[in-house]
């Protein structure tokens, strides 16, 4: 798939908005992808697993046992490359602020975790994440998303594989343009 293809992909299901937007992430943007429209297409969801899969180098694909993803946004995308590469697929929650495995979910000693997410900015969930698979026992060997907001910045110390690399500015809040903080701030994530 090419990016204009995703992004026509994007488009399509209207998961590419504009206005005025919070990230989870705390920044500011003028561009919010809602990953979630994009993947309530079931035959959609699982051609952007397929290709993400692709996108992994093969050694790696071998070495996977199983797919962890934090919830909520991981979740679709997580599970749809859990089918990909034909393993299971679990989630991550924060019921108390910290991510936990729950639901009878457990990572064996030493398991190697592909750690899916659907939109990474700034690495915090991510990071997050990965650390709550260490604390149960997991080893994340690399990370792929659907796409990649950090304009290749990110380094979540592990290797880490988008499909789709987006360069829509962020803001702190200290840096919003005036034209940008003339409009309505919406917080469409799922992290409160």
């Amino acid at each position: 798939m090419t990016d204009e293809t995703l992004i026509a992909e994007f488009r399509a299901s209207e998961a590419l908005l504009e206005g005025h937007f919070l990230l989870s992430s705390g920044r500011h943007s003028a561009h919010y992808l809602q990953c979630a429209r994009v993947l309530m297409d079931a035959e959609r969801a699982g051609r952007l697993a397929r290709a993400l899969v692709q996108r992994l180098p093969r050694d790696l694909r071998s070495r996977i046992d199983i797919v962890v993803s934090p919830a909520m946004g991981g979740l679709i995308i997580g599970h749809e490359v859990g089918r990909a590469l034909q393993r299971d697929a679990i989630f991550l929650e924060r019921p108390d602020g910290v991510f936990h495995l729950r639901r009878g979910f457990r990572l064996e000693e030493g398991q190697k975790v592909l750690m899916v997410e659907d939109v990474v900015t700034t690495g915090l969930s991510s990071r997050e994440a990965i650390a709550a698979v260490a604390r149960e026992g997991g080893e994340v060997i690399a990370e792929a998303a659907l796409v990649d907001r950090s304009n290749g910045s990110v380094d979540l110390g592990v290797p880490f594989y988008p499909l789709l690399d987006i360069n829509f500015p962020t803001y702190a809040e200290d840096e919003v343009p005036p034209e940008l903080a003339a409009i309505p701030v919406t917080k469409p994530g799922s992290r409160a």
